[in-house]
């Protein structure tokens, strides 16, 4: 299956396919270690709604599904670790295992807040899920339990990842040209 050219896109960083294969490991391990344990799978919305869905059909337990969202970016474009929940989850999570489902933890700021703000709840357990880790980036130490690909300091898109709410539709991570993101 050959994958769609963008102009925009300077490579591929992983393919369709080693994203597949990197999620039914990522939910295989899920799967064990939290087997017996009522789950709570919390989507970080928006980047994380991709991997959420195909991490969810490849888990052989039995788990609920809910959502939050979050900003601390305000007018920035850098994060300055000041959390507003513009989505809270929709069901009870108190006295459940918890796992935060993430797109990319960068500096840690939002996702250390928003795992304070979801042991407040008082669940069972909180653990956190990340496609991708940029440690590069790290202003906040959190630990995130199970990481798809560790990626180097670069823009990249799809796979639910955005920039400007493009590219969220694309197969497989690419890095995004710098001249796209610098105009």
């Amino acid at each position: 299956m050959s994958m769609p050219s963008y102009p925009d896109i300077s490579r591929v960083l992983y393919t369709a396919q080693e994203i597949e294969d990197r999620v039914k490991e990522l939910a295989h391990a899920i799967s064990q270690d939290f087997s017996g344990q009522d789950v709570v799978l919390i989507g970080v919305l928006r980047g994380s709604f991709v991997f959420l869905a195909d991490l969810c059909r490849q888990i052989s337990i039995p788990v609920a599904i809910d959502f939050v969202a979050c900003s601390s970016y305000g007018a920035s474009s850098v994060s300055g670790g000041n959390l507003s929940i513009t989505k809270d989850v929709s069901g009870v999570v108190q006295g459940r295992s918890l796992i935060l489902v993430e797109d990319i933890v960068d500096t840690g700021l939002t996702l250390r807040e928003l795992k304070l703000f979801m042991e407040s709840k008082q669940p069972h357990s909180v653990h956190i899920i990340s496609l991708l880790d940029k440690p590069s980036r790290r202003k906040m130490e959190v630990t995130v339990d199970y990481i798809g690909f560790t990626i180097p300091d670069e823009f990249v898109v799809g796979y639910g990842l955005d920039y400007d709410e493009r590219f969220r539709h694309l197969p497989y991570i690419g890095v995004l040209k710098p001249e796209v993101y610098n105009k």
